[in-house]
């Protein structure tokens, strides 16, 4: 790692563009710099990594949120290094960005998307069940 400086209104914007409490400027700037999409052989294990290896999750699974009042459904697949393919075929690390993509606004992906084998199974659910057995 090699520290930069940027001036206050850079940093704005990169605070704009990641996910509060989750995305460090680095993770910002990878993502619009580098689009975060290379190759699963080449890329870190995402967020959902650990559901899968605790048998939570499985690679396909699809994962929907609803937009009721926009009339909007949008899937999402979880693939076997634990990153969330949406539509258009770009893949995310996290829940939030990849949702972030699909509607365009700030959104908690673990709270929204919920499983589309099981709609009463939010990914908060699953990841709550994956800590309780840690």
């Amino acid at each position: 790692m090699r520290p930069i400086s940027i001036d206050d209104e850079v940093f704005a914007f990169l605070q704009s563009h990641g996910e509060p409490l989750v995305d460090t400027p680095n993770d910002v700037l990878r993502r619009l710099l580098l689009d975060d999409s290379a190759p699963a052989a080449e890329r870190r294990p995402g967020d959902l990594a650990p559901l899968i290896e605790a048998g939570l999750l499985k690679a396909g699974d699809v994962l929907v949120h609803h937009q009721p009042r926009r009339g909007l459904t949008h899937e999402a697949i979880v693939t076997a290094d634990g990153w969330i393919e949406i539509e258009d075929g770009r893949a995310f690390s996290k829940p939030s960005p990849a949702l972030k993509a699909q509607t365009g606004t700030e959104i908690n992906g673990y709270g929204k998307y919920v499983l589309k084998e099981r709609p009463e199974v939010r990914l908060q659910d699953i990841r709550e069940q994956a800590r309780g057995q840690a």
